[in-house]
């Protein structure tokens, strides 16, 4: 059995984590064990949001020495300070701040994984499972959701700038007050299941291989 920490942005990446990646990653062969950490401030406090390389370095090194590996949850597209680099640049700033804080430090043991664009991105992958939002729920926020879905490759690019990212659609779709991101969210995905997302997303299925293949090794 291995253990995986992953340090997720908010409250609705900690609730996925626990009902939907953290069973699925349990029931493979591997029998590999996630369990969520939410990032924290400055201050210690447990509060998400706001993500950049210093929060990630501090919670990661926290957390090195108690699970045997490492990954994170995060949104890219809203990452506060990465200034021009690309996703890759900022995991190895990850990386290299971490090196400074652990002695004899393992890269392989952490991987930064960085969401091209928001969690929400990928419920589009099948806009039915949207019915549990059952108050806002109706033919006519059912056909603006898929004709979203329609106009992207996969549900990975749907982000065209801060005010069309996928979470700002929802809202605007849904009437005020009946869509809940922390609610509804995590058990949008649910309802879709593992397999269907990892289908119609690749970075994200690229990443789940990853965790995959570390409790096979």
């Amino acid at each position: 059995m291995i253990r995986i920490c992953v340090v997720c942005e908010g409250h609705t990446e900690v609730e996925f984590v626990k009902s939907c990646l953290a069973p699925f990653l349990f029931r493979q062969d591997n029998k590999v064990s996630v369990f969520p950490v939410l990032l924290q401030s400055r201050a210690g406090n447990q509060r998400g949001g706001r993500v950049t390389v210093e929060r990630l370095v501090n919670l990661i090194s926290k957390q090195y020495h108690h699970a045997d590996r490492i990954t994170t949850l995060v949104d890219f597209y809203g990452f506060q300070d990465r200034k021009g680099r690309t996703s890759q640049e900022v995991a190895q700033a990850v990386h290299e701040g971490i090196g400074k804080k652990i002695k004899n430090y393992d890269m392989q043991r952490v991987l930064p994984y960085l969401q091209m664009h928001e969690f929400e991105g990928l419920l589009f992958t099948d806009p039915d499972a949207f019915e549990w939002v059952t108050d806002g729920w109706s033919a006519v926020t059912r056909e603006q959701l898929h004709a979203i879905a329609a106009e992207f490759t996969n549900p990975e690019d749907i982000n065209d700038s801060p005010e069309t990212a996928p979470s700002k659609r929802i809202l605007e779709i849904f009437p005020a007050g009946t869509y809940s991101k922390v609610e509804h969210g995590p058990l949008i995905a649910e309802t879709i299941g593992m397999d269907a997302i990892r289908e119609k997303c690749p970075l994200f299925n690229e990443w789940v291989s990853m965790l995959e293949n570390w409790g096979n090794a």
